[in-house]
């Protein structure tokens, strides 16, 4: 059974800086591509940035430049940079990871880390 756990999320002030990160049961290279998204209330969740197996990244618009998605095989993390936070970035934060096995798909989810952004 798959476990992610995610971690640093808080309370900062607009402009501040956090560090999320998301430690797996396991090796992640088994996945074929792991993720960050987010949900504030009243709205959908949203994908904030994503790393495929081979290292590849890509980001929403709204978080291209602030944010950044990197990974550690070694420890079996992921984690998200998140500079010049806005108040707009306030949300719970979910670690995804999608596991592919032939036409079977398999996705992952943490429980979620609240981020607050004050003005």
């Amino acid at each position: 059974q798959v476990q992610l756990v995610e971690s640093g999320g808080g309370l900062v002030q607009a402009g501040g800086s956090l560090r999320l990160s998301c430690a797996a049961s396991g090796s992640i290279s088994r996945f074929i591509a792991m993720g960050w998204y987010r949900q504030a209330p009243g709205k959908q969740r949203e994908l904030v940035a994503g790393i495929t197996s081979g290292g590849s990244t890509n980001y929403a618009d709204s978080v291209e430049g602030r944010f950044t998605i990197s990974k550690d095989n070694a420890k079996n993390t992921v984690y998200l940079q998140m500079n010049s936070l806005k108040p707009e970035d306030t949300a719970v934060y979910y670690c995804n990871a999608l596991r592919l096995v032939l036409t079977d798909r398999s996705d992952y989810w943490g429980q979620g880390t609240q981020v607050t952004v004050s003005s």
